[in-house]
């Protein structure tokens, strides 16, 4: 038998205006609040809506058989909130139809567990806060952002109570190993991971449309052989991209919508296959090994490492300088502050900053608000000047009072 596990991260980020320097200590705003919203209705209205409803009738058709996970970002979830509200009511119809699980992740999509865990913690519990009131789901099974993920993350949220924890089956830590089998975190019992299979995900997500690509055309009935054959040889693939796959990074007229509407009766012809949720293959399988992962490990390029977001000195500068303001900002006891330091936290800030070739570059440049990353690391490093002489200010407020 071989389950398919369908995994969908939903994630805008709140895009920062190009800060100048003149602008230090005379203007707070630091976002782009008309890309903000221009984007995020784009993306609604090409990606969210379309695919939501596709994945609604694929439910139905299949009399539930067919079932997805989503984590969805604070971030967007409060985007959407403001500017397409619509695009939330579609996605509670998809929870209640029960053949959908939400997972948790960091409110803000950050690194905060490289650098804070109290941080990272107080970001967590803000996200399964916001999942339960949006949709009345408590989330039991954990994303970290980008999929970043190591032993030490896994004890961690194991701790906070999860049930599973996602990660990437890279080689370099897999081996000879398959990523279509349950694992265990080296050294625990509780809490199991499911590996990402990246080969089978990326042919989706980013060779779909690929003229080059010796698979193109990529059709429901082809993909569909390569899950069948899987049969004894594994027991669960994990299809781990961007919810943007369908409609953005892909667009509608390259047949994205319509592979995505054939795929699972292609996959269900095979009696052996079916389709779970992250907490139902917990359930379903069980575990074949521990897995050992020493070092960090995310899903960005062919690396899969932190390099995507610490690679060079201007993201390990920008990234350290926002979180040694940690204490001053939530000593300040001030909830715009606090809240503002968080949303500049957020991991693309440091991604528009990588100087190195990505693999997956041209399908996320045109999110990029920067023509180059040395014009993203100026207007952080300009934001964040700004910021900490705001966050002096009002400390120091605080310490007189």
């Amino acid at each position: 038998m071989v389950s398919v596990c369908f995994y969908f991260q939903v994630h805008q980020p709140l895009r920062l205006r190009r800060y100048s320097v003149f602008e230090i200590g005379h203007n707070n705003n630091y976002f782009d609040e008309n890309k903000n919203e221009a984007i995020i209705r784009k993306v609604a209205h090409k990606s969210y809506l379309p695919t939501n409803k596709i994945i609604l009738d694929l439910i139905s058709n299949t009399d539930g058989k067919f079932k997805v996970a989503y984590s969805m970002t604070g971030i967007v979830l409060e985007q959407l909130e403001k500017y397409a509200p619509e695009v939330i009511d579609s996605f509670k119809k998809l929870v209640e139809t029960g053949c959908v699980e939400m997972l948790d992740e960091t409110y803000h999509h950050t690194l905060s567990f490289l650098y804070s865990k109290e941080e990272f913690k107080e970001q967590v519990e803000m996200h399964n806060k916001k999942i339960r009131q949006l949709f009345n789901f408590k989330p039991k099974v954990f994303r970290n952002t980008e999929l970043v993920y190591n032993n030490d993350i896994a004890g961690f949220v194991e701790k906070m109570g999860y049930n599973g924890i996602l990660a990437e089956g890279a080689d370099h830590i897999l081996g000879w190993r398959s990523p279509n089998f349950l694992y265990r975190p080296n050294g625990l019992n509780k809490i199991k991971l499911l590996l990402k299979n990246y080969r089978l995900s990326d042919d989706i997500a980013f060779r779909f449309s690929e003229k080059g690509w010796q698979e193109h055309p990529l059709t429901a009935t082809k993909y569909a052989s390569w899950i069948s054959k899987i049969n004894g040889n594994g027991n669960l693939v994990n299809l781990f991209m961007d919810y943007e796959t369908f409609g953005e990074h892909q667009w509608e007229d390259k047949g994205i919508f319509e592979f995505l509407k054939h795929l699972p009766f292609e996959i269900l012809k095979h009696e052996d296959n079916d389709f779970v949720t992250p907490s139902e293959a917990i359930k379903k399988y069980q575990t074949v090994a521990e897995l050992d992962f020493p070092h960090y490990v995310s899903w960005a390029d062919v690396e899969r490492d932190l390099s995507a977001w610490l690679g060079n000195k201007m993201q390990q500068e920008a990234l350290r300088d926002i979180y040694v303001l940690e204490q001053s900002v939530k000593s300040s006891r001030n909830p715009t502050m606090i809240e503002e330091w968080r949303k500049l936290q957020t991991s693309d800030h440091f991604y528009y900053m990588c100087t190195k070739w990505f693999n997956d570059g041209d399908v996320h440049k045109y999110f990029n608000p920067y023509d180059s990353p040395y014009e993203a690391f100026i207007a952080y490093m300009n934001i964040l000047n700004d910021f900490r002489i705001k966050a002096s200010s009002l400390s120091a407020v605080r310490l007189v009072e």
